[in-house]
Order: C-alpha cells, then sequence, then structure tokens
C-alpha cells in the first residue's frame, strides 16, 4: 500500500446487529459511534442487579493506519466507551449505579502468530486478530466485562454498611478510650496459663 494512498473510510451503523461482521482486513478505515443498551450484551446482562432505562453505553470507534520506518502501516483501532449500569454492593449488598470509561486502542494484527509474538510489555497497543468477519460487538462486550470492577461497592462515603460501622465504632469507644491490641490479650492470656 502506497503511504500517500487515502482509503475509503466506512461509516459503522449504530445498529449492534451491524457490529457483528466487520472486513477489518479490507484496505479500508472505519468510524462509527451508538449507544448499546444492556438487552444487546447478554454477558453483561448477567453481572448486573437490574436494568434501568438509559443503562448501556455510548461507543466510538476510529480506525487509522500507523506509519513505522521501514514496515508496512499497521491499522489501529480506537474504541472508547462510556456508560453505566447497575451492580451490586459487596459492602451492603444493595444496588448502585455504576459509572464506566474507557478508552482502549488495538493493534490489528493478520495472524494469531503475530498477535502471540506481540511484545507483551507494550501496555498502550493491545494486539487483535483482524478477519473479514470480525465481531466488534463481542469486542465491546468483553472490555465493557474487563473494566468491570472485581469487588463492586458504593464510592467512598456513599455505602450504608460502611457509614453504620464508621457510626458504631464511634459511638462504642469514646475519644479517650483506645481498644487493646488482640496480639496482646492473647500473650497475657499465654502468661496465666
Amino acid at each position: 500500500m502506497n503511504r500517500n494512498q487515502v482509503l475509503p473510510q466506512v461509516v459503522l451503523s449504530g445498529e449492534p446487529s451491524s457490529l457483528r461482521k466487520i472486513d477489518f482486513c479490507a484496505p479500508q478505515t472505519y468510524q462509527g459511534k451508538g449507544f448499546l443498551p444492556i438487552e444487546a450484551l447478554p454477558r453483561v446482562a448477567e453481572e448486573v442487579s437490574e436494568v434501568a432505562k438509559g443503562d448501556g453505553f455510548d461507543w466510538t470507534i476510529q480506525s487509522h493506519f500507523t506509519h513505522s520506518p521501514g514496515s508496512d502501516p499497521n491499522p489501529i483501532l480506537d474504541l472508547s466507551l462510556n456508560g453505566e449500569l447497575h451492580l451490586v454492593c459487596q459492602r451492603c449488598l444493595k444496588p448502585f449505579l455504576a459509572h464506566l470509561a474507557e478508552n482502549r486502542q488495538f493493534l490489528l494484527m493478520a495472524s494469531e502468530a503475530e498477535a502471540d509474538a506481540y511484545p507483551i510489555e507494550d501496555d498502550e497497543l493491545e494486539p487483535l486478530v483482524a478477519s473479514q468477519h470480525f465481531n466488534l460487538l463481542e469486542t465491546i462486550e468483553d472490555e465493557i466485562l474487563l473494566s468491570l470492577p472485581l469487588i463492586p461497592k458504593h464510592p467512598d462515603g456513599a455505602c450504608s454498611a460502611h457509614l453504620s460501622s464508621v457510626d458504631a465504632n464511634e459511638t462504642e469507644l469514646s475519644p479517650t478510650e483506645k481498644r487493646e491490641n488482640p496480639f496482646n490479650i492473647l500473650k497475657n492470656m499465654k502468661k496465666s496459663s
């Protein structure tokens, strides 16, 4: 491909069904944006506590080529996700609205072997194997799942369980009282036996 060649740009539809089969092997670039409701993401739907109106993700995609000296141009895929979903707080076991925002860059590779050989130290670009029938919807869903917190919980200061435990600790001890070290209690028990 000529370095100065201008590639045609394909605008992707915002419909979830149109994201299931994209030809990333064709000599063209892509751009698109849309909204994916939770219902269009079945694996994400399994993780949520409830689905409210407006829950889902705005997505934006842009592909372009980078030019490295002495090598063929490499296709890059930029993906931005921004959305909300309801998760269960692991402190108080009540649902809360979580906001997620992610920006990812993928280097599109021609084969699994190339992707496996890509240096793992590069944390800016993630290798992704391109195909003529690429399922972008599945990749978007993968990225949402990877960005979910390992232990979902309310933001600091907003959890009822956290607030009630702070209140309980404050009422148990007066400011002049100190909590005895549990190891000292064990040490004293050992001395008395």
